[in-house]
């Protein structure tokens, strides 16, 4: 048998066209095999950024006075995201938890969120909320009347909210493990234009409107709609009381007023942002149809609005400011994770502009071309959006690819895409670029949007939820994130 074997081998070996005709017969019947083999199927990529709500009663929460649209019933949901006011919604940096000021409710609405799925639970009784009168079943809290806005700390130890009509900037204590709220006691839960039992007092809070937190957590700045001011206070990081900036720092006014600084273009500021390294504050005016330009000082937390032209940028010719264009009823403003753009939705306007940041000095330039702005209807020098018409919110997510801009006549969520390189916005072609809640060209039916006024994005990037005045409503999205080897990339072309 062995002798016979090795003969077989020895003749393949002497007569190479035999070995040659054996290979190829092989890699034939490889082929054939391979062909019958059932080939798998690659899952369809979604673009970056593209929005999906959770499907069922997970992709919405509704006050419970107001059941419909298949949603989650909850507590102290009444009027989030009030017409005066874009920064209804927080999350927690630990992604934990998220906050709604409901204006109508006289309250905020705490609710668990799960970092898998992006769900959101609201914990029964006091955990799930606080309220004026402990209404609703929730914490009790003072000066809580018409809260607009919230804003969380980088530590996320403390949670500062806005109250509209109360003329208040209250400060709550945030259990990092329940993320309940309780209000801070001995008169630091409450700063107020006016005196008020329990409450310290403070210039420049009149119809308070938006309120920030520099990265540090030294600061904490609120833009007064009505007062047409900017009031500024020293955090103490311990225990998060606030305290306001010394004379003639602690406020920045429209007009003249003692104590205070004056400043250009600041009627009605209704948006705020400071950028990632502290070092800017921009401020978005309603009235003045601008976007209002300050350095802080990160020692002592004063603003100062820059110089030489270079400190407003408005809708018209004003003396002192350069002229932009689209910024009528200039209302949300954010900066990207980078520090290289600010973006401003316009309310009149119906637009997000643009505008290229240099880090070093502050100063902003808006983008030339189609690049300066994105218009609900066709005009030169813009590039075309869809379910434009009254933007409020805005928020650009955390790793700089996508930019989201809430509508609240539209009822619709808009979605960019950025370029990580110049910055400029595209809207996303096709459906996935707006989900709305009423029937508009190409775009995705959505639930409980009405009146959609401000969104905020999870630290993860996952999930987006939008606030909607008109639906007393919380939407909850699931978001595509850039995938994990392009996470590690610098910025770069947009996706989708």
């Amino acid at each position: 048998m062995r002798h016979n074997v090795l003969s077989d081998l020895f003749s393949l070996i002497r007569c190479p066209r035999a070995l040659l005709a054996t290979a190829v017969l092989a890699a034939l019947i490889g082929t054939a095999d391979a062909a019958a083999a059932p080939q798998r199927a690659r899952p369809p990529v979604t673009p970056t950024g593209t929005l999906t709500q959770l499907s069922g009663n997970a992709g919405c929460l509704r006050e419970r006075s107001e059941p419909g649209e298949g949603c989650t019933s909850v507590r102290a949901l009444r009027g989030p995201g009030p017409f005066v006011g874009s920064q209804a919604v927080a999350v927690s940096p630990d992604g934990r938890n998220v906050y709604v000021a409901a204006s109508k409710s006289n309250a905020i609405a705490v609710f668990m969120r799960s970092a898998s799925t992006g769900r959101l639970d609201q914990a029964p009784g006091a955990a799930g909320c606080v309220a004026a009168g402990q209404a609703s079943g929730c914490a009790g809290a003072l000066a809580l009347n018409g809260p607009n806005s919230v804003a969380v700390s980088p530590d996320g130890r403390n949670l500062y909210a806005t109250t509209i009509g109360s003329d208040a900037l209250d400060t709550f204590h945030r259990n990092p493990s329940t993320g309940a709220l309780t209000q801070l006691g001995g008169g630091s839960g409450c700063i107020a234009r006016a005196a008020r039992p329990g409450c310290t007092t403070a210039q420049g809070l009149g119809g308070p409107d938006v309120v920030a937190v520099s990265p540090d957590g030294l600061n904490v700045y609120v833009g007064s709609f009505a007062g047409n001011a900017i009031a500024a206070f020293s955090r103490n990081p311990q225990t998060g009381a606030l305290t306001q900036l010394p004379q003639p720092a602690g406020c920045i006014v429209n007009t003249p007023t003692a104590g205070c600084t004056t400043a250009l273009a600041l009627a009605a500021p209704e948006g705020m942002a400071v950028s990632p390294d502290g070092t800017s504050v921009y401020v978005a005016a309603a009235l003045s149809n601008a976007l209002d330009l300050f350095s802080r000082n990160p020692s002592t937390g004063a603003l100062t609005q820059l110089a030489a032209g270079s400190g407003c940028i408005v809708d018209s010719p004003m003396s002192g400011c350069t002229t932009g264009v689209q910024l009528a009823g200039a209302d949300a403003v954010d900066v990207s994770p980078d520090g290289e753009s600010v973006y401003v939705t316009s309310f009149l306007s119906n637009s997000v502009t643009t505008f290229t940041r240099t880090p070093a000095t502050g100063q902003l330039a808006q983008m030339t071309g189609t690049s300066a702005c994105v218009l609900d209807t066709l005009a030169v020098g813009c590039s075309l959006g869809r379910a434009l018409e009254g933007p409020e919110g805005l928020v650009v997510s955390p790793e700089g690819a996508s930019v989201y801009a809430t509508s609240f006549a539209s009822g619709a969520v808009d979605v960019f895409n950025r370029d990580g390189q110049s910055g400029a916005l595209v809207q996303k072609p096709r459906s996935p670029g707006c989900e709305s809640s009423r029937p508009a060209p190409e775009c995705v039916r959505a639930r409980a949007l009405l009146g959609v006024s401000s969104a905020a994005i999870s630290p993860d990037g996952r999930n987006l939820y939008a606030a909607a005045f008109k639906s007393d409503a919380l939407a909850v999205f699931r978001r595509a994130t850039v995938p994990a080897h392009q996470a590690t990339r610098k910025e770069g072309k947009s996706n989708g």
